[in-house]
């Protein structure tokens, strides 16, 4: 038996510092969880399949060498490519309701594997500053096959405050708040991890912070088996690292247990804060995810 999630907002423990062969042919993933839109991800090649009323591009893939310099071991090896994204996803009748409101859904599936010791992972980033108010914006996350933990921390500069890994099955939904440093991570070598968001339609991404110290304030490394073993990055502050589930984001008009996709096409106008983030401006005082 493994070891027992935490109930939703638990915090499950905090960790202080005391020291320091493809097959050919199309492979669709099987998932547990539908997310409200027929689009599928694949894994040979690694992408998605869209579905007869959906609209999408073609996938942009992302090399581990563009990743290295936010990797413990930049020299590692690993699945090539790490992971593949769809920025702009959805169905034809839904796609000018995302529009008016300046939002958008990505998907994005990770390749099984792992990067050398560490599990497959994005490069950390913080969201720029939106062209259009000024704020770095908010994102909205939902898993829809795999085991995630979204790491995240206040701040990318030398003292990152306050640190948290949110752990996430298919169906959860996790919210990264405005100008907080954030990295996406596949908590199971074995299978592939696919997680749709709600972004701004806007988006860009800062990197210097994070690739100036060499990642976010924690590694995660994978043992012998295939669990999560949690390092401190030592060019930050020491800070501790609360593992959690989700938060309750009610008050983000977030209701659990119903698809994302679902909930906006529901009541599109909740979620303009995603894009003006000035509208939310109190849940992101002292905000836990």
């Amino acid at each position: 038996m493994g070891p027992r999630r935490p109930r939703r907002g638990e915090v499950k423990h905090a960790i202080h510092i005391t020291s320091p062969v493809r097959a050919p042919g199309l492979q669709k993933m099987a998932m547990t969880f539908h997310p409200g839109i027929d689009i599928k991800p694949t894994t040979n090649p690694l992408g998605f399949e869209y579905g007869p009323d959906c609209f999408g591009p073609e996938v942009e893939l992302r090399a581990l060498d563009s990743i290295r310099k936010s990797l413990r071991n930049p020299e590692c090896d690993g699945p090539d490519p790490v992971y593949a994204i769809a920025m702009d996803v959805g169905r034809e009748k839904d796609r000018e309701t995302f529009t008016d409101r300046n939002l958008l859904i990505g998907v994005v599936t990770y390749a099984a594997g792992r990067l050398g010791d560490e599990p497959v992972r994005s490069q950390g980033h913080v969201h720029a500053p939106s062209p259009r108010n000024g704020w770095s914006t908010p994102e909205v996350y939902e898993i829809w096959s795999g085991r995630a933990v979204i790491l995240m921390q206040e701040f990318d500069r030398d003292d990152p405050g306050r640190c948290y890994a949110v752990e996430a099955g298919p169906g959860e939904i996790v919210i990264v708040p405005p100008n907080w440093a954030h990295a996406t991570i596949s908590a199971d070598p074995e299978q592939p991890l696919t997680f749709g968001a709600l972004c701004d339609r806007d988006y860009g991404f800062l990197y210097d912070g994070v690739r100036a110290h060499g990642g976010l304030a924690w590694f995660p490394l994978l043992d012998q088996r295939g669990e999560l073993d949690w390092r401190p990055n030592p060019a930050y502050k020491e800070r501790s690292l609360d593992i959690k589930a989700p938060g309750d984001y009610s008050a983000l008009s977030i209701r659990p247990g119903i698809p994302l996709y679902r909930q906006f096409t529901d009541n599109p106008d909740a979620y303009r804060y995603v894009a003006e983030p000035a509208q939310a401006v109190e849940a992101w005082e002292d905000f836990t995810p």
